[in-house]
């Protein structure tokens, strides 16, 4: 599997979902609407994967099984860090990857750990995305402000966003 990580903006991209501890999740229902939910992110593998537990038998699982395009939306408001990943998404039960990406955190919605009946993985391959990244500061805030009302235009310096392409 292609590293996604390679280039500068993409290891940005990661970066700056890796301390964001809830992402939400889109997945296409069977009429065609789109259904998010909230899940509790991992770290992404070597291979710029992203992975989510789940339990087999859920919604998400069945809209996955029909269309496997999802979205990932990650915010950390404090930091002013906006992150949307797209891509495709497949489950997983192998017992060995399930025990490899388990945390104790997890437990909290799988009171038997790894031998909960009816776990699973859900894994995303990325395959574009696109970051907001602008500075936290009060002040930085303030001056953007104050810099809009005088021009009349929000100021464009003041954050950065790119669109990155990962497959």
């Amino acid at each position: 599997m292609h590293d996604h990580r390679n280039h500068e903006d993409a290891q940005k991209l990661y970066d700056l979902v890796k301390d964001v501890k809830i992402c939400m999740l889109t997945t296409v229902e069977t009429d065609g609407a789109l259904h998010s939910r909230p899940m509790h992110n991992q770290q992404a593998d070597e291979a710029g994967d992203l992975w989510f537990f789940t339990y087999l038998q859920s919604p998400k699982t069945t809209e996955i099984g029909k269309d496997n395009h999802v979205n990932l939306a990650y915010s950390n408001p404090d930091k002013q860090h906006f992150v949307s990943i797209s891509g495709k998404a497949e489950i997983v039960r192998d017992k060995q990857t399930i025990q490899e990406k388990w945390s104790e955190g997890m437990r909290a919605w799988f009171p038997k750990g790894t031998d909960e009946p009816g776990i699973a993985l859900i894994r995303v391959h990325p395959e574009r995305g696109e970051y907001w990244d602008s500075p936290s500061s009060t002040i930085v805030h303030l001056y953007g402000y104050v810099k809009a009302r005088l021009a009349g235009a929000p100021p464009t310096e003041l954050s950065e966003q790119k669109k990155v392409y990962l497959s």
